[in-house]
């Protein structure tokens, strides 16, 4: 166990009564908490505190900038979104101008309103197969820059939510030319640079700012997360005020001994834990290359962990795939998409998993071969590609007004067949991933509302949309 759990323990077992939060005072009268209760304290003496850490915080912070060969860590305890707000907040003025990715997660889009931002979008295109997002490159990023002396700032997403890895090395090297910082999401990249397997981390390519999810893709528990610095493109002092602005006043001491046990167990251990499940993957994955009709996402670089499986016969929908592991197989998803399923394998996956899902996919692949030439298979096809569509599928439309100009105007409720050459006044989205279809200020289209309605037939999570009796509304501006 680590420093941080140690310490808690050792206080809680000695006669201190808690005349402080939380209020449960390490006594629960339910039993949700009872395993974590007696150690979730508050900012006492002795424990340091998180907004201004000068002792055991500032020890552990430390050993994490050693672990990923950052110049600065800072624990999140708000989620890798309480760091992209502040990695944006800090690293451009008001109303400054930012070049992001427009497959960026909401909480990038949040931060672009609460600093007023103008933004230029960078497309990052599609996987002709997959229909998933693609990453950006530094001839794109390079484009954008010689074609607008205002940018600031350059926000991009590497890897993507499917595991695709985007050369980050040279997109520094294009933004620095500029004098100006490199935001990285990498949220799902926690794991990187801890095996020669999986990919460098940011960090270590020249990144000024990047963000880490634990939680994702590390035995850390669920909101925990860790901001990068580097450099001296983005001010500290400024940093620190926003994370201070954008995290709990009050935060969690369980969680941050989770993040600290998950970034010791990964790297003092990283050898023995990384080869073992690089082993396990590439026997499932040996066994998976027999398939004739279920495919596997592969890329150059791409994340290793990162299961994005599609039936090439055409008889299943992503969304079809994913009811059918679950249902059948018991096997819950991380996501389901137009054409795919998505499962994500980390260093806390036993062999069972690997096997599960080696079996489930071999049979289903079986039963497609059975049904691919049939009549009823061609109709079962038939009706799988006629209401497939893609969760990633992007049809980004004209920005008619500013996000906050938007996004703080009166609106109005408007069917959503109707709402075509209005301008949104709320996000639509789909979740997972969090990446909007539309931003408010951005204009609809009738080919939009066709996707929107799509995604809803098709049974996925679309939020920002309204239901009165039976029927779709959305919200436009005035």
């Amino acid at each position: 166990m680590g420093e941080l759990y140690h310490k808690i323990k050792e206080y809680v077992q000695m006669d201190y009564y808690p005349f402080h939060m939380p209020g449960h005072k390490r006594s629960l009268l339910g039993k949700t908490a009872l395993p974590v209760g007696e150690i979730d304290i508050t900012e006492i003496e002795g424990f340091d505190n998180l907004h201004n850490a000068t002792d055991i915080l500032k020890r552990l912070q430390d050993k994490a900038s050693l672990a990923y060969g950052a110049e600065e860590s800072f624990y999140l305890v708000n989620g890798s979104t309480s760091g992209i707000l502040s990695a944006i907040s800090a690293a451009l003025p008001a109303g400054g101008k930012l070049l992001m990715v427009r497959g960026c997660h909401k909480s990038a889009f949040h931060a672009v309103y609460l600093r007023d931002l103008e933004v230029k979008y960078l497309w990052s295109g599609e996987d002709e197969d997959y229909g998933c997002n693609l990453v950006v490159t530094p001839e794109q990023v390079e484009q954008a820059l010689s074609d607008d002396d205002d940018i600031q700032a350059v926000l991009i997403v590497s890897p993507t939510y499917e595991g695709i890895v985007a050369d980050v090395e040279a997109i520094a090297r294009a933004v620095h030319k500029r004098g100006i910082p490199l935001i990285v999401d990498e949220a799902h990249g926690a794991h990187f640079g801890f095996h020669p397997a999986w990919p460098e981390n940011s960090c270590r390519l020249g990144a000024d700012l990047v963000v880490h999810s634990l939680h994702k893709t590390l035995p850390s528990m669920t909101q925990t997360a860790i901001l990068h610095v580097n450099g001296k493109l983005v001010n500290r002092d400024r940093l620190k005020r926003f994370l201070q602005i954008y995290q709990s006043s009050s935060p969690s001491y369980v969680l941050m001994a989770s993040m600290e046990e998950a970034i010791e167990i990964t790297s003092t251990r990283s050898k023995e834990l990384f080869d073992v499940f690089l082993g396990h993957w590439k026997a499932m994955m040996r066994e998976l290359d027999g398939c004739k009709w279920i495919k596997c996402l592969q890329k150059k670089g791409m994340d290793i962990g990162k299961l994005v499986v599609r039936d090439s016969s055409g008889l299943l929908s992503g969304q079809q795939f994913y009811k059918l592991l679950q249902d059948r197989f018991h096997l819950q998803m991380e996501m389901a998409s137009g054409r795919y399923a998505l499962a994500m394998f980390t260093i806390g996956d036993k062999q069972e998993a690997y096997e599960r899902m080696t079996k489930a996919l071999l049979e289903i692949d079986e039963e497609c071969g059975k049904k691919a030439e049939t009549v009823q298979g061609n109709k079962q096809r038939q009706k799988a590609c006629s209401v497939i569509t893609d969760k990633t599928e992007r049809l980004y439309t004209e920005q008619k007004l500013s996000l906050k100009h938007a996004w703080d105007s009166e609106t109005k409720e408007v069917l959503l067949e109707e709402s075509s050459q209005y301008i949104a006044g709320e996000f639509i989205y789909l979740y997972p991933p969090g990446i909007p279809l539309i931003v408010p200020g951005e204009e609809f289209t009738d080919e939009l509302c066709i996707i929107i309605k799509r995604n809803i037939d098709m049974g996925y999570n679309v939020q920002g949309v309204i239901w009165h009796s039976g029927q779709c509304y959305v919200k436009v501006v005035v």
